[in-house]
C-alpha cells in the first residue's frame, strides 16, 4: 500500500475535526469568552504569569505537549503492522486526547492557572484532590524518566548529537534575552535567527567527530542519565522567559517544519509500506511489546492520540500565559491535532522499513537472532548515517533512519544521509527535552502544592527560593534514579500506563466541570465516552503490568509492580468519588458553575471573582 493514502486521510481528519468539532465544544460546550480577563493579565508577575503572543505560547504548548510518545510509541507500535497504530493515532487524537487538552486548559485558565490537582479538590472534592495530587506526583516522575530513556539511547556514544542538542542551550538563552529584554516582542526577527543558529548547530555537528572535542561529546548512557537530571532541575528554577519559553518555541519550528518537510518528502517519494495491515504479534508474543495489541497499543502510543501528561502542562505554564480565551482552542486543540500528524509521520516512517530492517534496529541481536529474520539494508544504512543502527531498541534510531531514507530517496539528496540522519535525532531530542523541562517545571509547581497544603505551609508559595529549589531537586532526583537504573524494557510500560491513567483522571475532572457549566447535560459524553473506554483498557493494561514486573524478581520491577498498584487503585478511588459528584450533578437542572469563589493570583493579591 502507498503511503500517501494514510497521509491525506490523516491530514483531511485532522483539518475537518478541528474546523467542525472543536468549534463546537468552544461555542456550545465551554462556552470561551474573552470579556473574561485571563490569569496572564489578572496575575501578571512577570516570571511565571505573562500575557505571551499566541503563536510564541502555541510553539511553547506545543513543544511541552509533544515529547517522545508521538515519535516513539507509533514506531514500537508498528511491530502489530501499520493498522491498528493508524486507527488509533486518527481516532484518539480527534475525540479524545485533543478534547481532553482543551477542557483542561480551559478549566485551569478560569481558576487562575491552577493545577490539575487544585481544581480537583475545588470542584469534585477533598477525597479526589488528595488521590488526583498523588496519582500525579508519581506519574509525572515516571513520565519523565520514561521520555528520557529515549534520548539516552539515541545518544550514547554519538558526539555529533550530543552536541548539537547542547548548543540549542545557549541559543535558547540568548533568543530569550533578546525577545524578553533587550528587543521585546522582536518576534520575527529573533524567530529567524534562533532558527539559523539551530540548524549551523547541526551543520557544524559534523566537524566534532574526530576533533579534538569528540572526547567531550561522546557520553556514556551513564553519564547522559546523569547530565539530563542536571539540566531538568536548571530548566525548573530558572525564569520562564529565560529558557523554557525560547527554546520551546525555537523547537517548535523545527519540529512543525521537519513534519511538514517528511510529510513532502512521501508525498515525492511515494514510498510503500512494507509492514502489513497486522503481523503475528497482534496476539502477543511479540520481540518489542510482549503483550497483545489489546490493550498494548493504546498504551505504547501514548501522547500520539491521548496523553494524561499534556493535562500538566494545561493546567502548568499555559494557562498562566494564555492572553485569550479563545486562543485556547488552536493552542490546545490544535496542538494535540498537530501532534497526532507527527504520529502518523512517525508511523509511516518506521512501516516504510522492511520488517527484518525494523527488527534488527528495535531488538537487541540475541533477541533478533531468535525471530528468524533476514536484515535487508542494515549494512548499508549503518554506512550510510556514519555509524552501527542495529541492536538500538527504543524507537528513536529506526525513527531517525526511516525518515533520513524518506528525504535521502528525494533526488540530489542521497549524499546527505548522514546530515539528515543527525537532523532527526536533534530533532527527535528537541522534542523529548522541551518536555522533560516543563514537565520538571509542572512537576515543581504539584509538589509544592501538596506539601505546602499538607505539611508546610510556606512551600507553597510560587516565588520562595528555598521551596523552588528543593521541590526542583527532589523532582529531578527521583526520576533520575529510574532513568540510570532501567531500560526501555523496564520504564516505557510503566510510562504508557501511568501517563493514560492521568488522563482518565484529566477526563474524569473534564466530566465534572462540563456537568457543572454546559446548558445541557448530554454534553458530558463528549469526555465521558473517551473516559470509560481508556479506563477499562488502562487499567487492564496495568493489571497485565504488575505480573510481567513482579516476574522479573529484581528490586525495579518490585518498585515498578508496586508503583502500578498503587496508581491503579488511587486512580480507581478518583472514578468512584467523580461517580458520586456526577449523580449529584445530574439532578441539577441547571448549570451551577464552577467554584471560583476565593480565587487568589499564586502571587498573594486577591482575584475577582470570575464569572463561570
Amino acid at each position: 500500500m502507498n503511503s500517501v493514502m494514510l497521509l491525506i486521510v490523516s491530514a483531511c481528519g485532522f483539518v475537518l475535526a478541528y474546523r467542525y468539532y472543536s468549534a463546537f465544544i468552544a461555542a456550545k460546550v465551554l462556552m470561551v469568552n474573552d470579556a473574561i480577563e485571563t490569569p496572564a493579565h489578572r496575575c501578571n508577575d512577570g516570571k511565571e504569569f505573562v500575557p505571551t503572543n499566541k503563536w510564541v505560547l502555541f510553539g511553547h504548548h506545543f513543544a511541552a505537549i509533544a515529547g517522545a510518545g508521538p515519535l516513539i510509541g507509533p514506531v514500537l507500535a508498528a511491530q502489530y503492522g501499520w493498522g491498528p497504530g493508524f486507527m488509533w493515532i486518527l481516532i484518539g487524537s480527534i475525540f479524545a486526547g485533543a478534547v481532553h487538552d482543551f477542557i483542561i486548559l480551559f478549566a485551569s485558565v478560569r481558576h487562575n492557572g491552577e493545577s490539575l490537582a487544585t481544581i480537583a479538590r475545588r470542584e469534585v472534592g477533598p477525597v479526589t484532590g488528595v488521590t488526583t495530587s498523588l496519582s500525579i506526583l508519581f506519574i509525572i516522575i515516571v513520565a519523565l524518566a520514561g521520555l528520557a530513556i529515549v534520548v539516552v539511547n539515541a545518544l550514547f556514544k554519538n558526539p555529533w548529537g550530543v552536541y548539537t542538542l547542547a548548543m540549542t542551550i545557549p541559543i535558547a538563552i540568548i533568543i530569550g534575552l533578546y525577545m524578553f529584554k533587550i528587543a521585546p516582542g522582536s518576534i520575527r526577527s529573533g524567530s529567524i535567527v534562533g532558527c539559523l543558529l539551530v540548524l549551523a548547530a547541526v551543520f557544524t555537528g559534523h566537524y566534532i567527530p574526530g576533533s579534538p572535542y569528540a572526547e567531550m561529546f561522546s557520553l556514556t548512557k551513564n553519564q547522559l542519565s546523569i547530565a539530563l537530571p542536571v539540566y531538568g532541575f536548571f530548566a525548573a528554577v530558572l525564569p520562564v522567559w529565560l529558557l523554557l519559553a525560547p527554546r520551546d518555541y525555537l523547537s517548535s519550528y523545527m519540529k512543525i517544519g521537519t513534519i511538514l518537510a517528511l510529510a513532502l518528502g512521501i508525498l515525492i517519494v511515494h514510498p510503500t509500506l512494507s509492514m502489513p495491515f497486522t503481523t503475528k504479534f497482534i496476539a502477543g508474543g511479540g520481540p518489542i511489546i510482549p503483550g497483545p495489541v489489546w490493550p498494548y497499543v493504546f498504551i505504547t502510543i501514548a501522547c500520539g492520540a491521548i496523553s494524561g501528561f499534556h493535562s500538566l502542562i494545561s493546567s502548568g505554564t499555559t494557562p498562566k500565559m494564555l492572553d485569550l480565551e479563545t486562543q485556547a482552542r488552536p493552542i490546545a486543540y490544535g496542538a494535540m491535532l498537530m501532534e497526532g500528524f507527527v504520529a502518523m509521520m512517525a508511523l509511516i516512517s518506521a512501516v516504510v522499513l522492511t520488517p527484518g530492517d525494523y527488527f534488527a534496529i528495535n531488538t537487541t541481536p540475541a533477541v533478533f537472532a531468535k525471530l528468524g529474520m533476514a536484515p535487508v539494508e542494515i549494512a548499508r544504512l549503518s554506512e550510510l548515517v556514519g555509524m552501527d543502527v542495529a541492536g538500538r531498541p527504543g524507537g528513536a534510531v529506526s525513527l531517525a533512519v526511516g525518515m533520513a531514507s524518506v528525504f535521502a530517496s528525494i533526488p540530489g539528496m542521497g549524499h546527505l544521509m548522514n546530515y539528515w540522519y543527525q537532523f532527526i535525532i536533534m530533532f527527535e531530542a528537541l522534542f523529548i527535552l522541551t518536555t522533560i523541562d516543563a514537565g520538571t517545571r509542572v512537576a515543581r509547581y504539584i509538589l509544592q502544592d501538596i506539601i505546602g497544603t499538607y505539611a508546610y505551609a510556606p512551600m507553597k508559595q510560587a516565588h520562595w527560593w528555598p521551596g523552588i529549589l528543593f521541590t526542583s531537586f527532589l523532582v529531578t532526583f527521583s526520576w533520575g534514579y529510574l532513568l540510570y537504573s532501567g531500560d526501555v524494557a523496564s520504564i516505557w510500560p510503566l510510562f504508557g500506563v501511568a501517563n493514560q491513567l492521568l488522563a482518565v483522571l484529566a477526563l474524569a475532572l473534564g466530566t465534572t466541570i462540563i456537568l457543572k457549566i454546559a446548558p445541557f447535560k448530554k454534553y458530558a459524553w463528549v469526555t465521558f465516552a473517551p473516559l470509560v473506554f481508556l479506563a477499562i483498557t488502562v487499567i487492564y493494561a496495568g493489571i497485565m503490568n504488575i505480573s510481567m514486573f513482579y516476574k522479573r524478581g529484581d528490586t525495579l520491577g518490585n518498585i515498578n509492580g508496586t508503583t502500578s498498584i498503587i496508581l491503579i487503585a488511587l486512580v480507581i478511588i478518583t472514578l468512584l468519588d467523580s461517580l458520586r459528584k456526577w449523580l449529584e450533578l445530574l439532578k441539577t437542572e441547571k448549570p451551577v458553575g464552577m467554584n471560583l469563589e476565593e480565587l487568589s493570583c499564586q502571587i498573594g493579591e486577591k482575584g475577582p471573582r470570575i464569572p463561570s
